[in-house]
């Protein structure tokens, strides 16, 4: 048995998979495990990591690592993303990390992170020949468009439901001027890459928490009885809309009741929508599809390639 070990410290969220990888290419699922440490959470403009999230987080890193250690030894790739990417104190927190759970991240870059939600996608979604990938992360989002499969273009933009919910005051009860701030601030970004003019009417491809939860309300609110298979779901734009307009109408005691949404999630809902609302309207996309495959899948996808090679 080849068993791999991945871990994705998010902005938002911390995860981590155990893989058993088959001499065929194919892999079995042996753990998943997930938990929202908020990474990203007050790094403000000082773009620092405070005391508080950095214990959350090593705490789960810890419980991560007891796991892993109990299939070992195995091939282990532990990653992060926007938040640690970004932090003036970066260096400082991997090595607190190295020193206490033991161990050693990969720092991603925008345009790595981008990759590997283009390979998981284009790994699980066969059917799919255009589009706009969008993953909203807790302080970043990766767009990359694909034409007949084949990837065109690549960013991160420094944006996503963490930051954008602190900044423009979105968690609780929030202000209509405060949404169009945001919205305008996106849209300016939007703006400046002119490749999404060559993706008008195509579909938009979601990663990300706020997308899998935008999801999962979207198959409570059609009744259906299993929410959370969401891979290769796909709602109208019309939907998105009708669904963002109920939840930006609703304080954050009346989201945490929402069905299909998780309480964690209340406060970023709204502001992690905001990328995937403005999107649509820049390339006027008829739907959205929904992916449960991204980076990791991505890496694990890169990994079996190599083991081909």
């Amino acid at each position: 048995m080849a068993y791999l070990g991945i871990i994705d410290l998010g902005s938002n969220s911390a995860r981590m998979v155990i893989e058993d990888l088959h001499p065929d290419g194919s892999y079995t699922e042996i753990l998943r495990e997930k938990t929202d440490t908020r990474i990203a959470q007050n790094m403000g403009s000082s773009l620092m990591l405070q005391p508080e999230p950095i214990r959350r987080t090593i705490a789960v890193l810890k419980e991560f690592k007891a796991h892993l250690d109990q299939y070992g030894p195995l091939a282990t790739k532990a990653i992060t993303t926007a938040a640690v990417r970004t932090a003036k104190n970066q260096a400082e927190f991997l090595n607190l990390v190295q020193q206490e759970v033991g161990i050693e991240f990969e720092v991603l870059t925008g345009t790595q992170e981008a990759h590997y939600d283009y390979l998981g996608v284009m790994a699980t979604l066969s059917d799919i020949q255009n589009g706009v990938i969008l993953d909203t992360g807790g302080a970043s989002v990766e767009l990359i468009g694909f034409k007949n499969r084949q990837e065109q273009h690549e960013i991160s933009l420094p944006f996503g439901a963490v930051n954008l919910s602190e900044k423009y005051q979105l968690a609780d009860d929030v202000q209509q001027a405060n949404i169009e701030a945001a919205c305008a601030s996106i849209n300016q970004q939007y703006q400046e890459l002119k490749w999404l003019d060559n993706f008008k009417n195509d579909s938009v491809i979601l990663l990300g928490g706020a997308n899998r939860s935008l999801a999962r309300v979207a198959r409570a609110f059609n009744g259906e009885r299993q929410i959370n298979n969401i891979h290769g779901f796909t709602m109208s734009r019309a939907l998105v809309e009708q669904l963002f307009d109920q939840i930006r109408q609703t304080n954050r005691a009346g989201r945490e009741k929402i069905a299909g949404l998780e309480k964690s999630r209340a406060d970023i809902i709204i502001s992690g929508l905001l990328p995937l609302l403005n999107l649509m309207k820049a390339i006027d996309a008829p739907q959205v599809i929904f992916s449960e495959s991204g980076v990791r899948e991505g890496i694990i996808a890169e990994r079996v390639c190599k083991l081909d090679d």
